[in-house]
């Protein structure tokens, strides 16, 4: 059995007698494996592993220690540079290098200064095949310098002002981390009203009295030295207009007359940023800070919106009481004005920041190791982005590739480099720099070409162990070059796998998604390429899934009694089975009444706590199954019940700490009547907009009185508390005294918003309005936003009161347009609505569909094919297409049009082809197709005519025989009532049958087609004879009719049979049929009684028995079906076979069709045209036909059908 990896990850097809399977990886994928066997013989250029961060900010108290590890084989060298120059590390005592290693070590705690290290350090680690370098590593010593001394003066201000203090700290490296304490280093409180800005400085929207104090402290703190600087302590001093007016009245003489005037309130404006508008710049995946602040009186509040755009809900947040907003991860998409909004009681200003997102170079596909043999061809791609666009330059071991030596195997082509027809030497290091004005991206990416013959890195007979209808994982880890491609045996012999059930993976692996007993056995993997072969053996063992058999069941047991739990697992028995029982969740208490013994858990002296679930846990080394059972507890001997009944409502309701948008009710339980209060259910009543009508509010434990109630604006609330036991609730309370909360602006705006035109040239802007709770305050309405979503447009608005719909007028038909709904009242608006998209009005479609062509599948079915019309045409939302088909006569199509029945069908959708069923064949139909929007039908396309072919007729409508003789019978017959073609001729079969009801031999006879009438002569006195008679066309033989006739009896026997004695007036004769009549009877329930149970009986004979002369076989021309038949059933019946003696016209062929099952006008099809709707009008279904005879049964025959 052989399996061979394949590319990609693909299936196995079943039924070959080999499975094979390639694997081939992306050459520029490959890396060489760490495996050290591996290493010890396979070169390697080299890779640097660990370096130092590009920025790299040190300590200035501790040495100074620069990272640079690499990989390769044989083991690089390394050096450095610094400043752009070599560093010669053997010229300077304090610096050594880690051996083995390119890692520095600067020893300055001994001697010397930090400061004389700074610079620019490079590290390359080098080979034989090559070198690679490290980036440009900044080393710079941190500082944490002290402020310079300053006089600050002592800050007196009126109570109301606004106030800054400046902090202003030292530039450090890196910067400091700013906070404001007092003497006794304490946080100085912040608030809405006080709060520390992003540069450090405290801001005052308005000061109070409480704000005097003298140690105002500005603290830095930085983090890398672990060290923190004060700035001098600041003194502010807030007084009161009453303690202003009586220092300037001591400062005044008696003449004079000073009077300070409270500080009145003011709308609010920006302490920080100023003016209307800044600008701020951020780099790509960095946290973008914007920050406002305002002062004011009262305290102003900051909202933020994005202009032309929302926030992005997983990456906004609020800092410093909403002063600042924070994006992370920023990008190129967050570019854009934000606004910022101050406001309070006396009015509102904005402040807009134009936000610009620039990107240091990021990679988008960065080079990979390229290991290749020698000949073969490879690629280098190194692409980064950036804004601004970065330059790519490479670089060949650490030298620009413009000054390195020539390599006639590489080609530079911008970002990437092409290899070919590689050799030994083209082996290097390459480095891709990608740089803009904010940073670069350097990466190593090294060409190794090599010779290696496979080599399987998977140890040898590793034992999988798996369980049944689970996924196994077979691994073959490989290396060599060139590419090896890897194949799966299965057993010695390499038998066939038949069976799809293999997945294979690009590392080699082998999955079987699910393993069943017999994927048992060994497995080889083969690694193969041009230099040699390797294979290694693993094998796999499927086991028996573990089962829990008996499950614990659920126990209801008394207090101080005895419980078992039993927990039956049936396992693999090559695995070692555990059983763990657990108590909720958790381990058995330690307790000597829990006692496990094999397969059952028993508690004795059962307690209330023991109640519980308790599961059993089985364990595998491979697999764990699980089953619980819950214990419950009940009293030993139950005392008679109390009377129980709901509570008693509660009464005393209180309001207390009455705020805008919170109050407290307090409530006395009423009596719970001996069954405890679960819970209390609060309502309230909004007297002002639902007077009478009582809205649930929350729901409190039963052992809590009161409640912190979540009010809403502009409510007139009243409340009621109700209690509720295990029995049910109690009536409602007495309400509580009415409380009106303020007016504010709504939270929320409109929900439902549409946007669809009624007519061609309007938008009909529809939503769902705000309830009177929702409305927040008095004279609510909606303001109204709509432009078109393609065009440059400004938003157009329109302010309507508290309606649901308004009309946009003089719109282009079918334009997309972007709408929002924005609430508002007497206070303000609501938030920044959602925008949705809707549509101005359809009209009909302009164009017909074209390329209408017409293709006749057979006689009922036709295929109709046609363009799609474009959709700027269709001017809506398309629905689908319509055809219309009628029969026509040839050259009648336009002078009858309106007295002609139209049948329609309907295909949803863009599709451009359909299918027509049941047409009539032999006939004359003409149809047209027209595309349908919302609005309605389209033109129609010109009209195609087509005709479909001839079919088999129909049975002939009619069959009798008349003046019988006694040699000759005469037959009439009318022609079918469908021809369906031309009829070529009618066949005429016909036998005789005698009285034992066996058949003679079958004549068979052809009449024109121009007949009705036929006499047959020289046939045999008073005999029966049955007929089967039908038309033909070109097309074939249509269904048959069938009758009997008797010619007449020969006078002279008929007389001498009068002279005999009649047999049937014997009373032997009668008592020998009441006899057989009641044996037929007895077999008849017992035949019935067996038939119900499933018994069998001979089906062919009883079909012999009644079936016509000529059974039809299915046709593969008209689709038509014939009766079960055997070989002989194709020949007509033989003398000696037994018939049904009636005379029932029968017809084989059925008139059913697929329009029998319509109902409505339209019908539609799917794209294959099959049928999914219905025809035009309804036709009544022809009634069954079958071959029962209309007369009673012989009792031969009853017996011949059940024998």
């Amino acid at each position: 059995m052989q399996l061979k990896i394949m590319p990609k990850k693909k299936r196995l097809p079943a039924g070959r007698v080999a499975l094979i399977l390639f694997l081939c990886q992306m050459i520029s994928a490959l890396e060489v494996p760490l495996d050290p066997k591996l290493l010890e013989d396979l070169v390697q250029p080299p890779t640097i592993t660990q370096q130092s961060p590009k920025d790299y900010i040190i300590d200035p108290r501790e040495n100074i220690v620069i990272q640079c590890e690499a990989k390769g084989k044989p083991p690089p060298s390394f050096s450095w540079t610094r400043n752009g120059t070599h560093f010669d590390i053997d010229k300077d005592p304090l610096v050594t290098m880690k051996p083995g290693s390119g890692t520095l070590t600067i020893n300055i705690m001994s001697e010397g200064k930090a400061e004389t290290y700074e610079g620019v350090y490079q590290c390359t680690a080098r080979n034989e095949r090559g070198a690679a370098i490290s980036n440009n590593i900044v080393v710079r010593p941190s500082r944490s310098p002290l402020w310079t001394k300053e006089k600050l003066e002592p800050i007196t201000l009126r109570n109301g002002q606004s106030l800054v203090l400046p902090c202003r700290p030292p530039l450090g490296l890196p910067p400091p981390i700013i906070f404001w304490m007092d003497n006794s280093f304490q946080r100085l409180p912040q608030s809405e009203r006080v709060s520390q800005g992003l540069n450090g400085d405290l801001y005052f929207s308005n000061v109070l009295p409480e704000d005097t104090r003298e140690d105002y402290i500005c603290y830095a703190r930085f983090n890398h030295t672990q060290t923190i600087q004060q700035k001098q302590p600041i003194s502010v001093k807030v007084i009161s207009v009453d303690e202003l007016n009586d220092t300037i009245a001591a400062n005044l003489s008696d003449t004079e007359f000073y009077s300070a005037k409270p500080n009145r309130e003011r709308p609010p404006t920006f302490l920080t940023p100023e003016g209307n508008t800044s600008n701020k710049e951020e780099l790509r995946g960095n946290v973008l800070s914007l920050e406002c602040i305002a002062e004011g009186l009262p305290t102003p509040v900051i909202y933020w919106i994005k202009e032309d755009g929302t926030l992005p809900t997983n990456r906004t947040f609020y800092r410093n009481f909403k002063k600042t907003l924070q994006i992370i991860q920023v990008s190129e998409a967050d570019s854009g004005n934000y606004q910022c909004i101050a406001k309070n009681a006396l009015g509102a200003i904005h402040h807009t920041i134009s936000v610009t997102v620039k990107a240091a170079p990021y990679w988008i596909l960065a080079p990979q190791n390229l290991v290749l043999s020698p000949g073969e061809d490879g690629s280098l791609i190194c692409r980064a982005n950036g804004n601004p666009k970065p330059r790519i330059s490479w670089l060949s071991n650490g030298v620009p590739i413009e000054i390195a030596p020539d390599d006639p195997s590489r080609k530079i082509d911008g970002d990437t480099i092409i290899f070919s027809n590689v050799q030994e030497r083209s082996s290097a290091v390459y480095q891709c720099n990608a740089s803009n004005e904010y940073g670069y991206l350097l990466a190593n990416a090294f060409v190794n070409v090599l010779a290696e013959p496979p080599r399987i890195l998977t140890s040898a007979n590793t034992l999988y162990q798996v369980i049944a209808n689970r996924p196994a994982l077979l691994d073959c880890a490989f290396f060599g070059s060139p590419l090896p491609t890897i194949e799966w045996f299965k057993g010695a012999k390499g038998s066939a796998l038949r069976d799809d059930i293999y997945v294979l993976h690009e590392n080699g692996t082998l999955e079987i998604p699910v393993a069943q007993k017999d994927s048992t056995g060994t497995y080889t993997c083969v690694a193969r390429n041009k230099l040699g072969m390797a294979k290694n053996e693993v094998h796999l063992e499927i086991k028996d899934p573990t089962r829990i058999i008996k499950q614990p069941e659920y126990a209801v047991v008394q207090r101080g009694s005895t419980v078992s739990f039993e927990c039956k697992v049936k396992h693999d028995h090559t695995l070692t089975l555990t059983i763990t029982w657990l108590k909720d969740n958790g381990e058995l208490p330690s307790d000597g009444r829990f006692t496990v013994d094999k397969d059952h858990l028993e508690v004795a002296d059962v307690r209330d706590s023991d109640g519980g679930a308790y599961t059993c846990v089985a364990n595998t080394t491979l697999d764990m199954v699980s089953a619980s059972a819950v214990l419950s507890v009940v009293a030993p001997t139950p005392t008679p019940a109390p009377i129980y009944d709901v509570p008693n409502p509660p009464f005393d309701l209180e309001l207390t700490d009455q705020l805008d948008k919170s109050v407290q009710l307090s409530w006395t339980p009423g009596d719970d009547n001996n069954n405890p209060i679960i819970k209390f259910i609060i309502e309230y009543e909004d007297a002002m907009h639902e007077a009478g009508l009582w809205h649930h509010q929350t729901e409190v434990p039963g052992m809590q009185t009161t409640a912190q109630l979540k009010l809403s604006p502009y409510v007139n609330y009243s409340f009621r508390v109700m209690a509720v036991n295990s029995l049910g609730r109690s009536l409602p309370s007495e309400p509580s005294e009415q409380y009106l909360t303020k007016a504010a602006e709504p939270d929320t705006n409109p929900m439902a918003v549409e946007g669809l035109g009624s007519e061609p040239d309007n938008l009909v802007i529809t939503w769902k309005p705000l309830n009177g709770f929702e409305s927040n305050g008095p004279g609510l309405q909606y303001k109204v936003s709509w432009r078109q979503k393609d065009g440059d447009d400004e938003w157009a608005s329109v302010v309507v009161a508290n309606v649901s719909k308004y009309i946009v007028s003089g719109t282009p038909t079918f334009v997309p347009y972007l709408i929002k709904v924005q609430a508002l009242n007497d206070v303000g608006f609501a938030p920044e609505p959602a925008v949705v998209m809707g549509h101005s009005g359809e009209d009909l479609p302009m164009v017909a569909p074209g390329n209408v062509h017409v293709n006749v599948v057979n006689s009922t079915l036709a295929e109709v094919n046609w363009d799609p019309v474009p959709l700027k045409s269709i001017r809506g939302h398309l629905q689908g297409y319509r055809i219309y088909y009628w029969k026509a006569q040839e050259g009648s199509l336009k002078r009858n049009r309106r007295h002609i029945e139209k049948k329609i069908l309907t295909f949803q959708g863009n599709k451009t082809h359909g299918m027509l069923p049941g047409l009539e064949p032999f006939s004359h139909y003409a149809l047209n197709v027209r595309v349908v929007n919302g609005k309605g039908e389209g033109p129609a396309s010109p009209d195609r005519v087509f005709n479909t072919p001839e079919g088999v007729p129909s049975a002939p409508s009619s069959l009798k025989i008349i003046n019988p003789t006694l040699d000759s019978l005469t037959l009439e017959w009318d022609p079918p009532s469908r021809p369906n073609g031309i009829l070529t001729e009618y066949t005429l079969k016909y036998q005789p049958i005698n009285s034992t009801h066996e058949l003679g031999p079958l004549v068979d006879l052809k009449i024109p087609a121009n007949k009705t009438r036929w006499t047959l002569k020289n046939l045999n006195f008073s005999t029966r004879y049955k007929f089967y008679f039908y038309a033909q066309t070109a097309a074939g033989s249509g269904s048959q009719i069938t009758e009997e006739a008797v010619t007449t009896v020969d006078e002279g026997k008929l007389a001498m049979a009068s002279r005999q004695v009649d047999i049937a007036t014997q009373g032997w004769f009668i008592g020998l049929m009441c006899a057989v009549a009641l044996l037929i009877l007895i077999l008849l329930i017992v035949c019935f009684i067996r038939r119900n149970k499933g018994g069998k009986y001979p089906v062919k004979e009883k079909e012999d028995a009644h079936a016509d002369p000529e059974i039809q076989p299915m046709k593969e021309d008209d689709g038509t079906f014939g009766e079960y038949s055997d070989a002989e059933d194709h020949k007509p019946l033989k003398k000696g076979s037994r018939t049904p003696s009636d005379r029932t016209v029968k017809k084989e062929d059925s008139d059913d069709s697929l329009v029998d099952y319509g109902e409505g006008v339209n019908g539609q099809f799917n794209e294959d045209g099959s049928f999914i709707g219905q025809y035009s009008g309804k036709k009544e279904k022809e009634p069954a036909e079958g071959n029962e005879s209309s007369e009673a049964p012989s009792p031969v025959n009853a017996m011949n059908s059940f024998v």
